[in-house]
């Protein structure tokens, strides 16, 4: 059961495991994307269909529906293996077969919906894949395994390309060791849950020049980040954590980038874009509003 390219990782793993039979996929409905609204197959499903992959595709607008319950449960499967699904798994599906969901967090660390970004914005050092023995509750159950790794300057496109090969690798060997591993709870009091991002957490401004960073990071693939005046900050990179300068303050014009002040420390950005305007690099775009050194970018 997943969704996206993170899930289509793990599946493609599980067909290529000769001791391993994957049944069935059940994925999210097709859904209209784009200006034109066009009726588009979920990730998993379109690789399904690219590859020509014979296994039934099942497509439930809810898991809550008696049909939902009646074509997973004539299955008869021994583990049900899930993956950014999108839904709840209601009770009568969790008690059909194990379900082992891979968590793109260290649980009981971010729980809920955007782990990757908020491991970046928090600026951690580690993060991994949990596979967790699914319960009602919202990514609180027994962890069965970790896979960990550094994730010092990665954005969240890397990172999600990073976790989802972690999280292939691990599942076969928690659905083949399953009898045998001792799973543990989680522990409630550390927990932390995440919450959906949103188009306005990608505003920022120039007060940390490492916060900025982050946010960008984190944000790279949506919302991005952008400046109250709707300028849209493109492409940068934390140039230094040090120094005190004017917030926006223009204080090097290269070649290809420009070094602007934070209240704390330096980026230095490459690529912006105005609202209504085509991305364009920085320097055509201070040279186009007659900014020069000294200056404040807003």
């Amino acid at each position: 059961m997943g969704t996206p390219d993170y899930a289509t990782e793990i599946l493609k793993t599980l067909l290529n495991d000769s001791d391993i039979e994957v049944v069935s996929l059940i994925t999210q409905e097709d859904k209209p994307v784009g200006r034109k609204q066009i009726i588009t197959p979920p990730h998993i499903k379109n690789y399904c269909l690219e590859q020509k992959i014979e296994i039934p595709i099942y497509q439930p607008k809810s898991l809550k529906s008696d049909e939902a319950y009646s074509y997973i449960s004539d299955l008869a499967p021994d583990f049900i293996v899930v993956a950014a699904y999108g839904q709840i798994l209601p009770k009568n599906i969790l008690e059909i077969a194990p379900c082992i969901n891979l968590h793109a967090s260290l649980l009981p660390k971010y729980r809920g919906a955007s782990p990757i970004q908020t491991a970046i914005l928090n600026m951690d050092r580690i993060s991994g894949v949990t596979a967790m023995k699914m319960d009602e509750g919202l990514d609180t159950g027994d962890i069965l395994a970790y896979s960990a790794l550094n994730i010092e300057g990665m954005n969240s496109i890397e990172l999600f390309d990073k976790l989802s090969l972690l999280a292939s690798k691990l599942t076969p060997k928690v659905l083949k060791e399953y009898k045998r591993i001792c799973s543990i709870p989680q522990v409630d009091a550390i927990a932390s849950k995440t919450k959906k991002i949103k188009k306005e957490d990608g505003l920022v401004d120039f007060e940390s020049a490492k916060k900025l960073d982050a946010k960008y990071r984190a944000f790279i693939a949506w919302p991005g980040v952008f400046l109250k005046s709707g300028l849209k900050l493109k492409e940068l990179k934390l140039h230094s954590e040090e120094g005190v300068y004017n917030p926006g303050e223009i204080l090097q014009m290269g070649e290809d980038f420009a070094l602007i002040g934070c209240s704390e420390g330096v980026v230095k950005i490459f690529r912006v874009q105005a609202p209504s305007k085509k991305e364009v690099d920085i320097i055509s775009y201070l040279r186009g509003k007659r900014l020069s050194l000294g200056d404040t970018l807003i």
